[in-house]
């Protein structure tokens, strides 16, 4: 393409684009198709697209929307020693922990992680209730754009939320909604992505979706369909044929499936049951 046809398609692009933002507003689907002309036209990068829908997205969605829900949050009780809660925090590696009292239905702060090293050595008898930090209590309702401002503004990473009766309904992190808008975000305390398969128990696995599927089918002996599909999360969504939601479960044969992270547009982490016990080799990384 020539130099000049090329600057007038980039103007006639930023043309239409000024026209739908100073214009009569013609809705949020003729700005999409923009940016997706502008993308196939090499204007934009893919990963640009990926995070402007995002940005998109997460004024529209709510905390409810991508909050780990109460029966699932990983918790540590307010009267436990210090000295007791090492192997809980070490095992799921969660920089924030939520602190309840009598049950889940009632977080009374919130544990840093980081906070454990000045007392690791010192008095035992401390209690999590002694080095907990306040907690900050969001409705469900609560838009994701607003929260990320006030999380930015407040300097916090982590809050309750709780339903139209102050019922917690589950958490969201400052990360949760930052993965609506670019994607999966790990840091060092994240799986390494060679760890495809973690056990809990000889019944429960954890399973990355970006497992291939022949070191599944290697880790489990069994003959998951490895010609039409190249990973765990790929199986999932041929088998339902579409991408799943949270909680949603795929069975097969003697696994169920279980969806514990997605964000709309791609499977990220899978829970397994094995129903009966099957005669497995040796697990490999």
């Amino acid at each position: 393409m020539a130099d000049g046809e090329s600057d007038n398609q980039k103007k006639s692009w930023i043309e239409r684009l000024g026209q739908k933002m100073v214009g009569e507003p013609q809705g949020e689907e003729d700005l999409l198709d923009i940016l997706r002309e502008a993308e196939e036209n090499h204007l934009l990068s893919k990963d640009a697209l990926y995070m402007l829908e995002g940005v998109l997205k997460v004024s529209k969605l709510h905390a409810r929307d991508v909050m780990v829900p109460r029966k699932k949050m990983i918790v540590l009780k307010r009267d436990a020693l210090l000295a007791d809660i090492y192997s809980t925090v070490i095992e799921y590696g969660h920089s924030r922990f939520p602190v309840i009292g009598d049950d889940k239905a009632e977080v009374v702060g919130i544990l840093l992680a980081k906070d454990l090293l000045a007392y690791k050595v010192t008095d035992k008898s401390l209690t999590v209730a002694d080095i907990m930090r306040n907690v900050i209590i969001v409705p469900e309702s609560k838009r994701l754009n607003v929260l990320l401002n006030e999380f930015k503004t407040k300097r916090n990473h982590m809050a309750v939320v709780v339903d139209e009766y102050a019922t917690v309904a589950g958490i969201v992190t400052i990360e949760d909604v930052l993965e609506q808008i670019v994607g999966e975000i790990e840091d060092e305390h994240d799986n390494e992505t060679e760890e495809y398969i973690i056990k809990r128990n000889d019944k429960e696995y954890v399973i990355q979706a970006l497992t291939p599927i022949d070191f599944f089918n290697d880790y489990f002996a069994v003959n998951l369909d490895n010609e039409a599909f190249d990973t765990v999360g790929g199986f999932i969504i041929g088998r339902l044929e579409r991408v799943p939601e949270k909680g949603e479960k795929v069975e097969e044969d003697n696994f169920r499936f279980e969806v514990l992270k997605a964000d709309g547009r791609c499977v990220e982490l899978l829970k397994l049951k094995i129903k009966t016990k099957i005669k497995k080799k040796g697990a490999r990384k």
